[in-house]
């Protein structure tokens, strides 16, 4: 292998895509990145049109090759692609996109079918004992139910299902595939034991479509074809993985797939995940097939975290994060009275509540947008909280924390998490996420393993947070607010997201 030798990784996420250059010992040697907004047609509805994903994947790896001076991208040795999920993309049987996306549990337009299908195959806990997950806003199955109700003249053109990684790997290279871990959270259409899809309940839903062939994250698909190297500057011939969905990549990505670790992803949306190898389950949880063959996870996903301070951002016209981190360290721990819920798009993990609704309690004249950038860091904490106390209830260990995403940059929001939860965290020296974990499965795919270093020498724990006791101590009785002011409030709350809805369709 050249000692010039590099890798593309290439991440779809939910408000930008991402592509890393970097060498085969890890060093990062270019990064870009391309903004992109999420469509909201209907209240609940969360769609973007996976065109955009691909435009971006060409712009960013051609501007990758022209920041190395690479003309015809010779010194590429492979390309690592994921995405965020799952989601749901329909195409013909030529790869026609068919109508946008649907995103993944932020997307809450299925309810009904949810309800109707948790009844049909027998209850929640019997899809769990199957597949490893109850149904929630998260599943693929019930998005599908939907579109055959609500949509069937795009429904009887539909021949195949992808999700952003698979989107990415079908325009490089033309195979039609679906990794293991993406498929298990296709809920009810996969079977955890066997680790293929369940036909008994896979094929009613999936009607027209022909069900991709499941394949390992790491797994090489394919090779860049001619048409794909002609848009995107790569070599034909340039092998491409699998890939899988973007929080697994990011838990890849600073070595949080071992036995016992827990992967808290600071980003849109705040997403846990824990490594076990048992096949542990949870009525509140996500129970899927791991990153990599023998290892299952626990999932948790908030619907939104740092979405709500960009939100914040832009209502106050602030000249920065920066500075609003500067304003809410300034504000204390309890932001002066301020208690907030964070549940500004429902909630996915563990109160399943497509229809929760953000709350803050305690305002007065006298708060600032200090206060109010606090809260919100502060809500985020104890959503973590509630989600790592049903890890355990279900049996997880945890035996460390390693924090991953933007939202580590700057200090105060991850030292509130440790403070909040009495719990250390890891922080590895390169937190760039999801396409850094796609190159690094990329380079083992085409290296092996005695020629790739492991990821802890790719990415080095920098920093140890340590929480403060007495804030703990103060955050322990807010956080017991915390858990009364959900259900204090979720009458109102789900009776207003009613009016809103009906208010709109």
């Amino acid at each position: 292998m050249s000692n010039t030798a590099t890798i593309v990784g290439i991440d779809v996420g939910t408000s930008s895509t991402k592509g890393v250059l970097v060498a085969l010992d890890g060093t990062i040697l270019a990064t870009v990145s391309r903004a992109h907004e999420v469509s909201t047609p209907r209240p609940g509805h969360v769609e973007m049109d996976p065109a955009i994903w691909w435009d971006e994947a060409v712009s960013i790896t051609r501007e990758l090759l022209t920041a190395t001076g690479q003309t015809q991208g010779q010194d590429i040795v492979a390309v690592g692609v994921s995405g965020m999920g799952p989601c749901v993309v329909l195409t013909d049987e030529t790869g026609t996109l068919l109508r946008p996306g649907i995103l993944y549990g932020v997307d809450t337009r299925a309810t009904a079918q949810i309800a109707r299908l948790t009844h049909e195959l027998g209850g929640a806990a019997a899809i769990r004992a199957q597949t490893g997950s109850a149904l929630s806003t998260q599943s693929v199955g019930p998005k599908l139910s939907w579109l055959a109700e609500h949509e069937p003249d795009v429904w009887a053109r539909a021949r195949r299902l992808f999700m952003p990684a698979s989107w990415l790997g079908w325009n490089l290279t033309g195979a039609y595939y679906l990794d293991q871990h993406s498929a298990s959270q296709c809920t009810p259409m996969y079977d955890a034991a066997s680790q293929d899809w369940h036909q008994r309940w896979a094929a009613p839903l999936a009607g027209p479509l022909t069900l991709p062939p499941l394949v390992w994250p790491a797994d090489v698909i394919g090779t860049v074809s001619a048409d794909a190297a002609a848009q995107t500057g790569l070599a034909a011939g340039t092998p491409v993985i699998a890939g899988t969905i973007d929080a697994w990549s990011e838990a890849v990505s600073v070595g949080a797939q071992q036995l016992g670790d827990l992967m808290l992803m600071y980003g849109t949306t705040m997403f846990l995940v824990h490594t076990t190898a048992l096949h542990n389950t949870s009525p509140v949880l996500w129970g899927t097939t791991g990153a990599f063959p023998g290892t299952r996870n626990l999932a948790a996903g908030m619907a939104t975290s740092g979405a709500i301070t960009s939100w914040l951002h832009d209502l106050f016209g602030a000249p920065g994060h920066p500075q609003l981190l500067a304003e809410a360290h300034e504000s204390g721990v309890g932001a002066r009275g301020l208690l907030m819920l964070p549940y500004f798009a429902g909630e996915r993990t563990p109160i399943a509540d497509p229809d929760a609704r953000g709350v803050i309690a305690g305002l007065t004249t006298a708060h600032t947008r200090g206060d109010l950038y606090r809260a919100a860091l502060e809500a985020t904490a104890f959503g973590v909280r509630h989600n790592i106390e049903a890890f355990e209830h279900a049996g997880a260990r945890i035996d460390r924390i390693v924090a991953v995403g933007g939202g580590t940059r700057g200090g105060l929001w991850p030292q509130i998490v440790s403070d909040v939860t009495g719990r250390r965290q890891l922080v590895p020296e390169k937190t760039i996420g999801a396409s850094y974990g796609a190159a690094y499965l990329a380079a083992g795919a085409v290296t092996g393993p005695s020629e790739t270093a492991d990821i802890e020498r790719w990415n080095p724990i920098v920093e140890r947070l340590k929480p403060d006791p007495r804030a703990t101590e103060a955050y322990d009785r807010r956080y017991r607010q915390y858990l009364e002011l959900y259900p204090a409030t979720s009458t109102i709350a789900h009776a207003l997201a009613q009016d809103e809805q009906r208010g709109q369709s």
